[in-house]
């Protein structure tokens, strides 16, 4: 009795012992990877569109696009969770002249920094190694604000000028959040496409938010002029406390990349690649 105790345990262990390693095998054959602390590089190029003051609705003369470019990495987690970081670089604009508010005539360009960090969840697990794998990201950080407008042929930074009277935060928190699809293309390789919306922490991405202050009270007639440029195209000059903007609702920019991510691999990996191409003897 107690040898066919045995015997039974033995081969209970046995299929589960084959079951694990069944487990620990994707289905292209290669062993399971522990996926914590797998290191990936990415890069994605794309288009960048901004919702703010001086876009009151989607105007097909004048989306005001830009380019966005982003460079980061990826640390994972679990077999669904990566945290990620990026360096990212964004170029919007608007022209009211475009929109129902015409008549005040204010316009910006401008081309931004902003460093991101945040998680990752993707829908199908690391090890699954799934040709097509969708996932949604939230994350945190914060843009430096350069709003500029073109006047006499120059391009000139609004900011230092407080055209509404009031010196702002040039460093805003943004919080990120969007969803993408990436496509699997060889062992380390992966491309996709990310959609993502950035919130920024403030109103004045534009240089636009409340209200037309006294002309006054700004330090010069630069700044006179870019605060209301209602008269350049022949209307009358903006009362002090009449509507410049909205303070509501705070602005964001919008992402739309096509990207490309790049598996390095794990420490552990590492040793194990250096033990090849560097064998003792």
């Amino acid at each position: 009795m107690i040898r066919k105790y045995i015997l039974s345990i033995a081969l209970l262990l046995t299929f589960f012992q084959n079951a694990a390693i069944a487990q620990g095998r994707n289905k292209f054959g290669s062993r399971y990877t522990n996926p914590f602390g797998v290191l990936s590089v990415t890069a994605g190029l794309g288009i960048a569109y901004y919702t703010g003051d001086l876009a009151d609705g989607v105007n097909m003369k004048h989306l005001g696009l830009g380019p966005s470019i982003s460079l980061g990495a990826q640390y994972r987690l679990t077999e669904h969770v990566s945290a990620r970081g990026e360096l990212r670089f964004y170029q919007v604009s608007a022209d009211q002249k475009y929109s129902k508010n015409f008549q005040n005539n204010l316009s910006f360009k401008t081309f931004n920094p902003d460093l991101n960090l945040g998680l990752q969840f993707d829908l199908f697990s690391f090890n699954r190694q799934a040709p097509i794998n969708p996932y949604i990201f939230g994350g945190a950080g914060v843009t430096l604000l350069n709003p500029k407008a073109k006047i006499d042929n120059e391009w000139v930074s609004l900011a230092p000028l407080t055209t509404e009277g009031i010196k702002y935060s040039r460093l805003p928190l943004v919080f990120t959040g969007g969803i993408g699809v990436s496509f699997k293309t060889s062992q380390r390789l992966s491309l996709g496409v990310e959609l993502c919306n950035n919130f920024v922490n403030s109103d004045y991405l534009d240089d636009v938010s409340t209200v037309y202050p006294n002309p006054d009270q700004l330090p010069n007639d630069l700044a006179r002029r870019l605060s209301d440029r209602a008269p350049e195209i022949g209307e009358q000059p903006r009362q002090p406390g009449w509507n410049r903007g909205s303070a509501k609702s705070k602005d964001s920019y919008l992402f739309l990349q096509v990207r490309a991510t790049y598996l390095i691999g794990n420490r552990m990996q590492a040793i194990e690649r250096r033990k090849t191409r560097c064998p003792k003897f």
